[in-house]
């Protein structure tokens, strides 16, 4: 495959899942069958994927930084597949369950005047912190699988030139996710 078509490809798949996620964002598709009960664990689940990977970025470039590209290479491919295990969670999640809303303590899917002062200015810090995790989430996704590609290629040059950009965002998202999670968890129904 020549790098035009691979490109065009990440680019598809990119532009692919991020409208996956605005139609389930938005509920579009309505749902048709009962939320199966283990869906309710995927959030705290995610979580911990996010947090693995947040580590394995960071031993991954301990491990280039030692100059042991196969360890490199191997953590990358593991943070890679549980990054693609933490996607289809997310959108099995959002699919199936109800929106939660951070401060929202009754679960009614209202934030009340009551429930916007008892969750205060945290609330503004939590939106920061979730507006910039999903911006950041969709934007890193094809410089990861560009990243990803020249690597498995050994383009170093251009693999180094790409995770400049694509490591800093994808690990801050992947902290970010854990926050996000941390934040909202105790406003979950389940």
């Amino acid at each position: 495959m020549n790098d035009k078509l691979i490109f065009r490809l990440i680019m598809g798949i990119s532009v692919f899942v991020f409208i996956v996620v605005i139609i389930l964002n938005r509920k579009i598709i309505p749902v048709t069958i009962p939320t199966p009960s283990f869906v309710y664990l995927f959030p705290k689940f995610n979580a911990i994927i996010n947090g693995t990977c947040s580590i394995l970025l960071l031993t991954s470039l301990y491990f280039i930084k030692q100059k042991n590209i196969i360890a490199h290479k191997r953590i990358n491919i593991l943070t890679f597949l549980l990054s693609s295990l933490f996607l289809v969670l997310y959108i099995v999640y959002h699919y199936f369950a109800p929106d939660v809303m951070f401060g929202d303590s009754n679960h009614n899917g209202i934030l009340s005047e009551e429930e916007k002062m008892m969750a205060g200015k945290l609330r503004y810090v939590y939106y920061v912190i979730l507006v910039t995790h999903i911006v950041l989430a969709a934007v890193v996704l094809p410089l990861i699988l560009l990243s990803f590609q020249k690597g498995l290629q050994m383009q170093v040059q251009k693999h180094r030139k790409l995770v400049r950009w694509s490591f800093p965002v994808w690990l801050y998202v992947t902290i970010t996710g854990v926050v996000v999670y941390l934040m909202i968890s105790p406003y979950y129904p389940f």
